[in-house]
C-alpha cells in the first residue's frame, strides 16, 4: 500500500459466557425507542457502499434523515458483483494531491487491502492498488478496523466475525507502507449476531454494537490487552426489535453516536441517536427515515483521516 499520507496506517454488565448471544426469530421493524441521548441535530454520517458493479459510492445524512450528498467516490474500484464485505475506508487530502483512500475487504475467500487517489472530492482514480492479502476469508461474515491516532503513534486494529460465532482480533502494522495482520485474540458467543458496527474507541479498548437475529441490541466492549482469549464485557441494551438489520454503520456525534440501521429487505435506513453506552440505561432516541434507497450490496463507514474517533461509550 502507497504511503501516501501521514495518517491512516502509516505512523510508527459482565463477562461474555459461551452462547450468551444465541439464534432466534426474526420479527419486526424497530420502533423509536425512548430516551435522547444528546443534541444530534449538528450531526452527519457518511455512509459508503460497494455497488453491484465495483464502484465506491458516498451517501451523507444529517441526523433529520435529509440526503445532503450522494456520488460515485471512484468507478470499478473492484469488478462486478465480486465484494462481499468491507471495513471502514479511510480518506483524506494526500501528500502528492488530491485525496487517498483505504481500507480493507473481502471478495469471495479472499482478502484485499485497496487503496487509491482520486482529484478532491472523488473521480478519476490513479495509482489504484487492490493488494491480495490472502485466501480463508469465506468463514467470516463481518469485517471492521479500528485506528486510533494519537501524536506519537497510531494503532490499527481488525476485526472480523466467524461463522461459528468467534470474534477474532489482528493487530496490523506497517513496514514501508506494506500491511501485515497479527492474530492476536478471540472471542467465541456471538453466532446470534446478525450486524454489528464499532461505537468507541480508545487506546485501550474498542466497542461494538450488534443486532441479534433474537432483536436484541447489545454491546460488547473488547479490551486491547491481555492473553489470547479477549475478556470482553457484554451488556444488552434492548431486548426485541432490532433483527430487521443487515447493516450497521456509525459516526460520533457529540458524546454519543449516530447511527444508521440499513434493512436490505426493504431497501430502507434509519436513523438513531445513541448516548453513552450503558447497558439498558443507555438512550436511544429514533430520528426517523433516512431519504433515498439502500440497495447496494455492501455497506461500510467512510472516516476522513482527521475524523474525531468515535466515543459512544
Amino acid at each position: 500500500m502507497t504511503n501516501w499520507t501521514k495518517y491512516g496506517g502509516f505512523l510508527a454488565a459482565g463477562v461474555l459466557s459461551a452462547g450468551i448471544l444465541t439464534t432466534g426469530l426474526a420479527s419486526a421493524q424497530p420502533s423509536s425507542t425512548t430516551g435522547a441521548s444528546n443534541s444530534a441535530a449538528a450531526c452527519r454520517i457518511s455512509v459508503g457502499s460497494v455497488t453491484a458493479g465495483g464502484d465506491h459510492r458516498l451517501q451523507t445524512f444529517t441526523a433529520t434523515g435529509a440526503k445532503v450528498a450522494d456520488k460515485i467516490v471512484a468507478k470499478d474500484i473492484y469488478p462486478d458483483g465480486q465484494v462481499r464485505l468491507s471495513a471502514t475506508i479511510r480518506y483524506g487530502a494526500a501528500e502528492v494531491g488530491g485525496d487517498a483512500h483505504q481500507g480493507p475487504v473481502i471478495m469471495g475467500s479472499t482478502m484485499y487491502d485497496t487503496s487509491y487517489l482520486t482529484p478532491a472530492g472523488g473521480g478519476t482514480v490513479s495509482q489504484k492498488q487492490v493488494t491480495r492479502v490472502g485466501p480463508g476469508w469465506q468463514v467470516y461474515r463481518t469485517l471492521d478496523r479500528s485506528t486510533h491516532v494519537t501524536a506519537t503513534k497510531q494503532r490499527d486494529t481488525e476485526y472480523s466475525l466467524h461463522t461459528d460465532g468467534t470474534i477474532y482480533r489482528r493487530n496490523v502494522t506497517y513496514k514501508n507502507g506494506v500491511p501485515s495482520r497479527q492474530v492476536t485474540g478471540w472471542q467465541s458467543g456471538y453466532k446470534g449476531v446478525k450486524a454489528m458496527t464499532l461505537i468507541s474507541q480508545t487506546p485501550t479498548y474498542d466497542t461494538f454494537l450488534m443486532t441479534l437475529t433474537s432483536g436484541k441490541l447489545y454491546t460488547a466492549r473488547l479490551p486491547l490487552a491481555g492473553g489470547h482469549i479477549i475478556p470482553g464485557v457484554v451488556k444488552q441494551v434492548r431486548g426485541s426489535t432490532w433483527q430487521g438489520f443487515e447493516s450497521l454503520v456509525a459516526a460520533p456525534c457529540g458524546t454519543g453516536t449516530l447511527l444508521l440501521g440499513i434493512d436490505k429487505d426493504t431497501g430502507s435506513g434509519y436513523l438513531y441517536s445513541v448516548g453513552h453506552a450503558n447497558g439498558t440505561a443507555t438512550a436511544i432516541k429514533g430520528l426517523g427515515k433516512a431519504a433515498g434507497s439502500f440497495n447496494d450490496p455492501v455497506y461500510f463507514r467512510w472516516a476522513n483521516f482527521a475524523d474525531p474517533h468515535l466515543a459512544g461509550e
